[in-house]
């Protein structure tokens, strides 16, 4: 009944929904979606911003800031594209680190390059 979790990776909405859809793809083929497939499908249809594609490109790029680093923190960034100061600060007040406006909007403009 319970599977072994082998592999862990971070990954973006975009991502989530381009493997979803697959999985739904191939669910289809074989009968009816499940409630709960239907249901992450559509948050993720929602909720997805960018084509995956673009979305793995912004995560590396946020990936190479010196005050972003890690990727769990660049795929939030990623997923929820902040356009304010306020927004990024947000995201970062639980981390141990104070953002100066500089590096904050260094974070904002990588994004704006993104935004569709």
């Amino acid at each position: 009944m319970f599977k072994e979790v082998k592999d862990f990776e971070y990954i973006t909405i975009s991502e989530a929904k381009e493997i979803m859809e697959e999985i739904a793809k191939k669910r289809q083929e074989e009968g009816e979606l499940l409630f709960e497939t239907r249901r992450a499908l559509k948050h993720l249809r929602l909720f997805a911003k960018l084509p995956a594609e673009k979305a793995k490109e912004l995560v590396e790029e946020l990936i190479k800031l010196p005050q972003v680093g890690r990727r769990e923190l660049a795929v939030k960034l990623a997923d929820i594209m902040p356009r304010v100061p306020d927004e990024v600060r947000v995201i970062y007040a639980k981390e141990r680190v104070t953002l100066t406006s500089e590096q904050i909007e260094e974070i904002l403009d990588v994004i704006d390059k993104y935004r569709i």
